[in-house]
């Protein structure tokens, strides 16, 4: 009995599929960032999750499903940590140039109050 229970195990995790809908996922997540030009802001995460996405289907082909799965969806998450710091440098940026338009405008008015 322990015997069949192991034989199924092993055969079970033998036979695993393809993780299709992390790969998926993941190369969505770096198109995503690739098309908000995230390598502007955050080069080494895209960098990354390029790398483990060619690793996840270097898993795939060697037939070491679980490894890809987990490779997949460090990709994904990567991807999107890439998107966020890009987003939030883009947004770093654009307060700075405001807060500088703002600082820019308070010295105008002051110069145009000391002439009158």
């Amino acid at each position: 009995m322990l015997l069949t229970t192991g034989l199924f195990i092993i055969t079970a995790c033998a036979s695993l599929p393809a993780p299709t809908a992390e790969l998926k996922a993941a190369e969505m997540a770096i198109a995503n960032a690739e098309q908000a030009r995230v390598s502007d802001y955050a080069s080494p995460e895209l960098s990354e999750a390029r790398k483990e996405l060619a690793a996840a289907n270097s898993a795939v082909e060697k037939e070491d499903m679980e490894l890809a799965k987990r490779l997949a969806e460090q990709a994904r998450v990567n991807a999107e940590l890439a998107t966020a710091k890009a987003s939030a440098a883009k947004a770093k940026a654009v307060n700075d140039d405001m807060q500088k338009s703002n600082e820019t405008l308070k010295q105008e008015m002051q110069r145009s109050g000391a002439k009158q």
